[in-house]
């Protein structure tokens, strides 16, 4: 039995006493993690600006920061001018070698970034494909990418890796179930990631990480109710937040936006159904109709009717696009806006902003990064990082 347990026979005030102290302890590892989130959200930031943030006072704020400057997670620059009377406040910023690694698997290549706790994506290595990657071929690229980038970085410390997938991710967090495009069914990434890197692996859903890079650094920042619709290689992906929740569903399937009917006569689709939204609108039609100003309003009007219907369902805040349905967006903005807001059902549809994603081709990375980092953000005195060579 550990030395520092607590017996029943122990005096009353030795059990208070260790009832404190353990109440101290989770009390000053929730403080660690409210100070690394404000400033892995909103760094870099002045012990003046995380005072006012937290709530905390100076002197636990100079005590945390202390505390996460010897865990190696932050810095503090020499003070900073605030134009304010007193004296300058110093700046607490994210340390540059800490890190999470990223993996995008799509039907056409591999990508693996490294991206730090303030959401850059510091180096990156792309595989382009001439057919879909093998859960092999994945586990092999990102242990040759990973060796290249911490090679090209320098002495990072990992928390772990995040793969996006488009496909049916367990609730369990690494097992793909089903992933069509790419041919993987019931593959047990994360333990093939595991095995090929030795560092904590999380295997998410790519339409879920890119909203949740979009709601940490990008378009839908503040915003806790947002639908988001990616059309890429691989089809469309769809997400939702939910009152600041990533909607999952009971098994972790939730967000198959893509696979909502819109024309029960049309094409069958690779699910098996017919006329799903990315049979109806897809790279490939997009391509063919460039030049064709009818054929780009008709599939304006199917993104619109997508985007009413899930409105209906969602009653959200905003609606983001991206990829092709975001360009798609961009050439049609009016008539995907007018479209939508006839058709809405709640009254007040005008305040529904739709907009296009702002993370570019980042933004699968940062968002498979967000997951990697969730352990850390939660309990960065009990979460290791692992040396990358």
């Amino acid at each position: 039995m550990p030395e520092d347990t607590v017996h029943a026979d122990t005096p009353a005030e030795a059990r208070i006493a260790a009832a404190r102290g353990s109440r101290n302890d989770h009390t000053r590892r929730r403080n660690l993690s409210s100070l690394l989130t404000a400033v892995h959200y909103g760094g870099p930031l002045t012990r003046a600006q995380l005072t006012r943030d937290t709530g905390l006072n100076r002197s636990t704020i100079g005590g945390l920061v202390a505390e996460l400057s010897e865990l190696g997670l932050v810095v503090e620059d020499a003070a900073a001018e605030t134009g304010t009377v007193g004296r300058p406040s110093h700046i607490v910023r994210p340390r540059r070698d800490v890190v999470a690694l990223a993996l995008h698997a799509d039907v056409d290549a591999l990508e693996l970034g490294a991206v730090g706790i303030d959401g850059a994506v510091l180096a990156r290595r792309r595989a382009n494909l001439d057919a879909p990657p093998t859960p092999d071929d994945a586990a092999a690229f990102s242990w040759e990418a990973a060796r290249e980038v911490a090679a090209e970085l320098g002495g990072v410390r990992a928390a772990g890796i995040g793969a996006a997938v488009p496909g049916l991710v367990g609730i369990d967090g690494a097992t793909v179930v089903d992933a069509p495009h790419l041919g993987w069914r019931d593959v047990a990434l994360g333990e093939r990631l595991r095995g090929a890197l030795g560092i904590p692996v999380v295997v998410g859903n790519d339409a879920n990480m890119g909203l949740r890079a979009e709601w940490s650094f990008g378009a839908a920042k503040g915003v806790d109710t947002v639908v988001y619709l990616n059309g890429s290689a691989s089809g469309i992906g769809g997400a939702a937040l939910v009152g600041g929740r990533m909607l999952r569903g009971g098994r972790g399937y939730g967000g198959e936006f893509g696979h909502m009917m819109i024309r029960s006569d049309g094409d069958r689709c690779s699910c098996g159904r017919r006329g799903c939204l990315e049979t109806e609108v897809n790279a490939a039609l997009l391509d063919e109709a460039a030049h064709d100003a009818a054929a780009l309003d008709r599939f304006a009007e199917v993104l619109a009717a997508a985007i009413a219907n899930l409105e209906c369902a969602f009653d959200p805040d905003a609606v983001l696009l991206a990829g092709y349905l975001g360009a798609l967006f961009d050439v049609r903005r009016e008539l995907v806006t007018d479209q939508v807001r006839a058709m809405a059902f709640r009254p007040d549809a005008e305040d529904v902003v739709i907009a296009r994603a702002a993370l570019g081709g980042n933004r699968l990375l940062i968002g498979a990064a967000e997951r990697a980092f969730a352990p850390l953000l939660r309990d960065p005195a009990g979460t290791a990082l692992a040396a990358l060579a």
